[in-house]
């Protein structure tokens, strides 16, 4: 019998899925196609709490991570990107009042120099005795278009300026523009944080990479059940890896877990076309151009489990 209830278990955790969402302006009109507006907020706010969500701290969700423990589909985490002032302004008198915590991503170079649109020192400080902070870079750059020397700079002063303002090291990051390859990975990864986060529709489950965590973004009206519905998909990108050569996808392929037979492969400025699935692997030729220095390849096989591939111009 304690066989039997090991192996249940064993399959509802495989199956389990949090879900990291990323926020940037709130309630500013100036800007609709980052904020969200407070009717909406509350919408998503009271939809996590009548339907049993449990709103935790990214700290909670890299701990057990970390030590192995098993992740609940009912596990949310609420990030922030950019420190702008609307947050402090509009958003946190929410936050507060539903007594869920987030981590604010901050953008130093805005901050320290006092950019009229974001949050100073002292709002900041006074925002983490409700949340976390993690950083968002210096000088928020495009950073697969700088130098090695560039980034390590960017790192190094706004670290230390955090360091300096807020009495800690940030523990977490998450990329500007939520663009990122190879190189500026393993860069990001020298700097020693716990949990480095992107920007690309997935989410998180046992077998998630501590630096490559799946954010979704909630803009608008956004359809929160369904992206509630979305689940890891474990998978190794095998081509491309990059921007590819003469900015055309030739070929894809990606080696998953899955026992779907087939799925559906998105590219940005093309949409959704069918694949086949053989052995857990997706093979296709596309040889298609890419329309934006900033495209997505998205595999969505069977229960909306997803797996995102970034690619962006240098």
């Amino acid at each position: 019998m304690k066989r039997i209830v090991t192996i249940l278990l064993t399959a509802l955790t495989l199956w389990a899925d949090a879900h990291i969402f990323v926020y940037h302006r709130f309630g500013d009109d100036r800007h609709p196609s980052t904020s969200t507006s407070l009717d909406v907020l509350k919408k998503e706010f009271d939809y996590f709490k009548t339907h049993g969500y449990e709103v935790i701290p990214l700290s909670r969700l890299v701990k057990a991570l970390e030590e192995g423990e098993p992740i609940s589909d009912r596990w949310v985490v609420l990030t922030i990107d950019d420190s702008y002032k609307s947050f402090y302004e509009n958003g946190l008198l929410l936050f507060r009042e539903y007594g869920y915590p987030f981590t604010l991503f901050v953008y130093t170079k805005a901050t320290e120099e006092g950019y009229g649109d974001f949050m100073t020192w002292e709002q900041v400080a006074e925002a983490k005795k409700y949340g976390e902070l993690g950083f968002h870079s210096h000088t928020h750059p495009h950073m697969v278009s700088r130098s090695d020397a560039e980034l390590k700079e960017d790192f190094t002063t706004g670290i230390s300026l955090m360091r300096e303002r807020t009495g800690e090291k940030p523990r977490y990051f998450a990329y500007p523009y939520g663009e990122y390859d190879g190189r500026v990975r393993k860069i990001a990864e020298s700097f020693g944080f716990d949990a480095i986060c992107n920007q690309n529709v997935g989410a998180v489950s046992e077998a998630s990479d501590l630096h490559d965590l799946d954010r979704i973004a909630l803009t608008g009206e956004t359809g929160l059940k369904s992206k509630l519905a979305i689940g890891f998909l474990p998978a190794k990108w095998i081509e491309p890896t990059a921007w590819p050569k003469e900015g055309v996808v030739r070929r894809v392929r990606v080696e998953t877990k899955s026992a779907a037979k087939r799925g559906w492969l998105y590219l940005t400025g093309y949409g959704w076309q069918r694949v086949e699935v053989h052995d857990g692997i997706v093979e296709t030729r596309l040889d298609k151009p890419l329309k934006n220095r900033r495209s997505r390849l998205i595999l969505k096989l069977e229960n909306d489990r997803i797996s995102t591939k970034i690619l962006v111009k240098p």
